[in-house]
């Protein structure tokens, strides 16, 4: 069946993360009910003109132009494939553009919040974890999913670094700082145990069920240590990532190994912290020179 040998190939090929699989047969799937709708069911009768339906469909909903783009970046990869395996004959996707989408501003938080951010956690068990969470978070810029996937394997305490799965196969190596490795040494001996209840998982970061962490709970997590705080920002995993990507910035990193630290395929992706770098001093000097 082709949507199994798809599914495969995003895996296999595409190097894709579960999470990231998961999102692009969803997608495909809720086209795929769309085309039907339209009485297609054979992926090679379908033209650029229902896909373009199908986004107008989206917009018109409310959809963002980022979910628009993504569900058609899905389309694309799937008729790629259909395109590869000989399935059909032209890729309706291939002179659809996608939508532009306007910058966001990137949101990071300031040394001193991280610093109070940190200070947060208490010495119950759950304290002890959580710390371990937003040190780990801090300390290497790692995405939410990165973070959820990692395994008791990937950190190494003593040696100082976790090893992190990229999102086509190849594994980067980021070091951790002495307040994280105290952090995780701390978590992974007084409290992982307890977390499991006699259990086993290869999981790093457990819930009270002894069970991986959700992205869903690692958000509420951080939202409402965001709201403790009082941060004028809502607390996301992304904020931290920004806030590691721009204070390394701040302290002289290179945008090169940034982006490798990162993970960003991209160097652009990187680029896009250090503006906010420029941005930052600009303000500093107009406050603070005489002849500004």
């Amino acid at each position: 069946m082709i949507l199994e040998t798809y599914a495969a190939y995003l895996t296999t090929e595409k190097k894709m993360t579960e999470n990231t699989r998961q999102a692009y047969l969803r997608d495909l799937k809720h086209f795929t009910t769309f085309a039907a709708a339209r009485g297609i069911a054979d992926p090679a009768d379908v033209s650029s003109t229902d896909v373009l339906a199908y986004l107008m469909e989206l917009k018109t909903g409310g959809r963002s132009k980022s979910t628009v783009n993504r569900k058609l970046a899905s389309l694309r990869t799937y008729y790629q494939y259909l395109l590869r395996i000989h399935a059909i004959a032209e890729n309706p996707t291939e002179a659809i553009k996608s939508p532009r989408v306007e910058k966001k501003e990137i949101q990071y938080l300031m040394p001193e919040e991280i610093e109070q951010l940190l200070e947060l956690p208490d010495d119950t068990t759950k304290g002890k974890r959580d710390r371990a969470i937003l040190e780990l978070l801090y300390a290497t810029g790692i995405r939410a999913s990165e973070l959820i996937e990692m395994q008791l394997d990937d950190i190494n305490v003593r040696m100082g670094f976790v090893k992190c799965a990229g999102t086509h196969g190849s594994a980067r190596i980021i070091p951790i700082g002495r307040p994280c490795r105290r952090a995780m040494d701390t978590y992974i001996a007084e409290v992982r145990a307890l977390l499991l209840k006699g259990q086993e998982s290869e999981m790093l970061f457990l819930n009270y069920a002894g069970k991986p962490f959700t992205r869903q709970g690692l958000w509420k997590i951080l939202k409402e240590y965001g709201e403790t705080a009082g941060f004028d920002i809502p607390l996301t995993p992304q904020v931290i990532r920004n806030s590691f990507a721009v204070h390394m910035l701040q302290n002289g990193a290179d945008v090169k190994s940034l982006q490798e630290l990162m993970g960003h395929e991209d160097i652009s992706a990187t680029q896009a912290y250090l503006a906010v770098v420029k941005n930052r001093i600009k303000d500093v000097y107009d406050k603070t020179h005489p002849r500004a």
